[in-house]
């Protein structure tokens, strides 16, 4: 497995002669690889109960409530922080908020081969892992408004979200990241 580094982020890098070896940052990678897909398996799970509860509407309003504690709870359990960030976001908390962030977010946009990568900062690791748009299921809230999201659902999304920018995806289309904060 390839390690990924970017050089426009060398400013963050830590200078320390004490860095991590190849296979230190390997397993490092494998275990917030293995967190961010426990993450995603989680809250897919409690959307696809949501909608099997109540439909697609519902699944919006348990979203807004439920989706942020889900991963903090894991954060939590795991004791990294985790959570999704993305330039088309519905939550405003999902959204880019550092330049790194921004940084690795359009490398990510620019190379669709581009899987996951670890940042080595001065006092934390920072894993990315890209998410793509890979269920048909998901276009019912994050598709086209026209054909994809039923009237009803979208109301909701424009009543709960008034500056939602988190639609008019395909299916496959690069949604966002899991970050992944590792402590040293």
């Amino acid at each position: 497995m390839r390690i990924l580094t970017l050089l426009l982020l060398l400013t963050v890098v830590s200078c320390q002669q004490n860095t991590p070896r190849d296979k230190d940052i390997s397993i490092l990678k494998d275990k917030a690889d293995s967190i961010s897909t426990l993450s995603q398996n989680v809250l897919l799970q409690n959307v696809a109960g949501a909608i099997k509860k109540g439909g697609t509407e519902y699944a919006v309003d348990f979203c807004q409530v439920e989706a942020i504690p889900i991963t903090d709870s894991l954060s939590k359990e795991v004791k990294m922080y985790i959570q999704r960030i993305t330039d088309k976001n519905r939550n405003p908390k999902n959204n880019l908020k550092t330049k790194n962030d921004r940084t690795i977010f359009d490398e990510f946009k620019r190379k669709s081969e581009l899987f996951d990568t670890l940042l080595i900062e001065e006092k934390q690791y920072v894993y990315y892992k890209r998410i793509n748009l890979a269920m048909p299921t998901c276009l019912k809230c994050h598709g086209n408004p026209q054909t994809d999201i039923e009237n009803k659902t979208l109301q909701k999304i424009n009543l709960l979200y008034p500056n939602d920018k988190a639609v008019g995806y395909k299916l496959n289309d690069f949604r966002g990241l899991w970050k992944i904060e590792i402590p040293k």
